[in-house]
């Protein structure tokens, strides 16, 4: 990848360091989201997905932009009137987007995918920054209409929620970043983490994941920690998978593939029991997390809605959660999300298809025909992934266990 540390320790890319990047992001969006404060409201037009608008600013600064210690770059705005109505459709005002990126320093994440991505959090937690290739950056600025008609007919979704789309230009080098939703808020302790795409062959995590601090484990891994599901009630299940199926659904007719579902979990029951552990010896920190501003950005929205518009769903110890349970009936919170959506199903993906079917079951292969991607990759989240919290008996049959969820359901 293009991820490397320079002699001091610091992480680059593309060779610009870091903090310069840092920098230039905060900089440049600071400029394009006031200039286009300027410009009136209007409906998105068919012309402004494809508009790109660029500035520069040298490190004296011009009478455009301000002086800054970095060396000179150019920073480009990609389809910003169409970016600005995504925004609102989610509910960030302009000033809250700007305050959330450039107030305080954003913070690099140093769990970074395999990508060799970077990865900036706002220090809200309310957006990611993430660096994406060249072929990655064009193919979402290809699917913007049509995700602009997706978001129109169904604002609640799983699927990625982008923010914006930007070109650092320093050194001679295309450094494109694009902003999203956080999928997974700090404040929040995860006790578990999955990168699921409904695929067996070779989806174990590596010996050099698993010795990470907070590993990504993978499908096989979750059928062997949690052969019996994550249990949901009747309501939530249905409204779960009905989500999945139409996001499936889109994802489909713009013939993307290999994306994930990360889910993350975070446990209640044991959250309180380390808690307890922490308080003999520190103050543990109960301060509640602040709720997100993005309208449907938190789990439980994306699938359910009407969240902060007078509804009712999200109670304060859900913290934008869903909640479910184990197998043990321990009170589960979890986090998930569509991720890794701009991989489309190109020819590199057809090749490297056919000759894994070749030597291995194709079926198995994570790598498949957007259509047969999409029904397993539901098939293992519905029947798998998440269950339904059975019926509980009737008194007179309960079983002498007194387990309230049967292993099996």
């Amino acid at each position: 990848g293009h991820r490397g540390v320079d002699s001091t320790g610091e992480t680059t890319y593309k060779k610009t360091t870091s903090s310069a990047l840092k920098g230039a992001i905060q900089l440049g969006i600071t400029h394009t989201v006031g200039s286009l404060s300027t410009k009136p409201e209007r409906d998105v037009l068919m012309q402004d997905f494809y508009v790109v608008e660029s500035i520069f600013f040298p490190s004296e600064g011009s009478n455009l932009t301000p002086a800054h210690h970095y060396n000179d770059f150019r920073f480009k705005t990609y389809a910003p009137v169409a970016f600005r109505y995504f925004r609102e459709l989610f509910g960030i005002r302009p000033d809250d987007y700007l305050y959330s990126l450039c107030n305080e320093p954003l913070i690099e994440l140093s769990n970074s995918g395999a990508s060799g991505s970077l990865f900036y959090v706002s220090s809200d937690d309310e957006f990611i920054i993430k660096t994406v290739q060249h072929k990655e950056a064009e193919f979402l600025q290809k699917l913007l209409p049509g995700y602009y008609m997706n978001l129109n007919q169904n604002p609640r979704t799983l699927l990625p929620k982008f923010y914006g789309l930007y070109c650092v230009q320093a050194g001679g080098k295309n450094i494109r970043i694009v902003v999203m939703n956080n999928l997974l808020p700090r404040s929040v302790k995860m006790h578990l983490k999955y990168d699921l795409k409904g695929s067996t062959y070779k989806r174990r995590a590596s010996q050099k994941e698993r010795d990470k601090v907070f590993p990504t484990y993978k499908d096989l891994d979750f059928m062997q920690d949690v052969p019996d599901g994550l249990f949901l009630d009747s309501d939530m299940y249905n409204a779960l998978c009905k989500t999945l199926q139409r996001d499936c659904l889109v994802l489909q007719s713009f013939k993307i593939m290999d994306y994930s579902l990360l889910v993350a979990i975070h446990n209640m029951d044991l959250a309180q029991r380390e808690h307890a552990m922490a308080d003999g010896t520190s103050q543990a920190d109960t301060r509640r997390p602040a709720a997100q501003k993005a309208l449907y950005s938190t789990a439980m929205e994306s699938i359910q809605g009407e969240a902060r518009r007078g509804g009712t769903i999200e109670t304060d110890d859900q913290m934008g959660g869903i909640p479910a349970r184990n197998a043990k009936g321990e009170r589960l919170l979890l986090y998930i999300g569509i991720i890794d959506v701009l991989q489309s199903y190109r020819f590199v993906k057809k090749l490297e298809h056919s000759w894994k079917a070749l030597v291995h079951d194709g079926d198995t292969v994570s790598v498949h025909r957007p259509s047969f991607y999409a029904e397993r990759f539901q098939r293992f989240m519905c029947n798998t992934v998440f269950k339904k919290i059975p019926l509980k008996p009737s008194p007179s049959k309960k079983s002498r266990s007194g387990t309230t969820v049967p292993r099996r359901s």
